[in-house]
């Protein structure tokens, strides 16, 4: 897949595109809408309280709770059901396809057009909102597809969560965010445009790329991965002195950096040049994640993943099911490590890896790792808000702030699975779900 610097113009052009992939998001309704249930989590108290209210006016939360029901309000009676805040997923790629055979995913990537993809990419997205997530941190993406997509939706060209975008990802020559090594003479090596940097000018000019194109958030690689042939997964992949580049440059234009790394030296020198997050931190050790404590940096664990390259593991080339394994058992003590220690923790689910539409698994994955029901739900209403710095605008269920709603059947503290089970999905005032 060659990315070329017209690229940039491809991708921000595919908007235009996406209008005939989807009808326009319907506006909220004009008048008020009750939405009633047997239970309410408002994603702050911790507190699950019963009957459940919450009125909406327009695109914002009116009253939760003891709640009059305004005069010609249209009334929505859920039943046994907890009525929730909509999820916030911390890492997706939603601008990309997942496919059960690796092999065949990679091939049919390479021949698809930037303008192609961004039609899977609104299909992925739709599906993303209708399983309740009505935010998402979009952690890199080729062509810019991503930055389309979330300018697409949010002219209400075609259903999707709010976006949150990253552009390309930012690693080196070699790296976990660069391709796979093809023969230079078949396919051209990336350069910062792209993501691809050496150096610490290089991986600043790479940063100030990204923002240039409308890049939300920077996404590091600071370390190999998982799904990439070429790279160990656990060595550092930047330096200190190309670590900084890129955190100073992105937190003087008021952009987080969220930062890729299984390895522990790796995320270690991350944390320590200032990023705001740790992503997968599958091999971090008890100091580092004291470190990470001490910095208010938090972990994004994406756990569901973990459990997914490990069932998979023998379906991938060798190299990658080896990593796979080694990631995958190391990670499962390094997140009792983390609540032990008490990191913030966010959630994040690495959707592409596994089917899109599946993230609320990210849940009930943690919870069998030792989190109460509680503290999971608290990852996305209060973990994901906080570290995507929107948390004045959504994430809980009080006045003023969006209407973005999710109802799940029953009572999600005795079934956190139920959340995988969405009833009813409102994003800001408009309803993408309902019984």
């Amino acid at each position: 897949m060659k990315r070329r610097a017209a690229a940039a113009l491809t991708g921000l052009t595919v908007a235009l595109s996406l209008a005939s992939a989807a009808p326009a998001q319907a506006p909220a309704a004009a008048g008020p809408v009750v939405l009633k249930a047997a239970h309410l989590f408002d994603g702050r108290s911790g507190r699950l309280v019963s009957p459940g209210v919450v009125v909406v006016q327009g695109t914002r939360i009116a009253a939760v709770g003891e709640a009059a029901v305004p005069a010609g309000a249209k009334v929505i009676d859920l039943g046994d059901a907890t009525l929730m805040p909509g999820f916030i997923d911390a890492h997706t790629h939603i601008a990309s396809n997942h496919d059960d055979n690796w092999a065949q995913g990679f091939y049919e990537n390479m021949l698809r057009f930037p303008a192609e993809q961004s039609f899977h990419a609104a299909h992925n997205a739709k599906l993303t909102l209708e399983a309740g997530f009505t935010t998402v941190r979009e952690v890199g993406a080729p062509d810019f597809v991503d930055i389309a997509l979330r300018n697409a939706i949010r002219d209400g060209l075609t259903e999707g969560p709010r976006m949150l975008v990253a552009g390309h990802a930012i690693g080196s020559t070699g790296g976990h965010c660069d391709i796979a090594p093809f023969p230079p003479e078949r396919v051209a090596p990336l350069g910062p445009r792209d993501g691809v940097c050496n150096g610490a000018e290089q991986c600043r000019l790479a940063t100030r790329e990204q923002m240039k194109y409308g890049a939300d958030v920077i996404k590091i690689c600071a370390s190999g991965g998982v799904l990439s042939e070429a790279d160990p997964v656990d060595v550092p992949q930047l330096t200190p002195d190309e670590l900084r580049a890129i955190v100073t440059e992105a937190h003087a234009w008021g952009r987080k950096v969220a930062a890729h790394s299984h390895g522990d030296l790796a995320a270690k020198l991350a944390v320590e040049a200032g990023v705001d997050s740790i992503e997968h931190g599958s091999f971090l050790t008890e100091p580092t994640l004291q470190l990470m404590k001490r910095k208010g940096t938090y972990l994004v664990p994406t756990r569901m993943t973990q459990v997914w390259v490990v069932e998979k593991a023998d379906t991938y080339p060798p190299q990658i099911g080896a990593k796979a394994r080694a990631a995958g058992a190391a990670h499962q003590v390094m997140f009792k490590e983390a609540l032990r220690v008490g990191v913030p923790i966010a959630l994040g689910t690495d959707a592409a890896v596994y089917p899109h539409g599946l993230n609320a698994q990210e849940f009930g994955d943690m919870v069998e790792l030792g989190m109460t029901p509680v503290a999971a739900l608290l990852t996305s209403s209060q973990g994901s808000a906080k570290l995507l710095g929107i948390d004045g605008e959504t994430g809980t269920l009080e006045a003023g702030k969006f209407a973005d709603v999710v109802a799940v059947p029953g009572n999600v503290l005795e079934n956190i699975r139920a959340t995988e089970k969405p009833l009813l999905v409102m994003k800001q005032g408009t309803t993408v779900r309902a019984p």
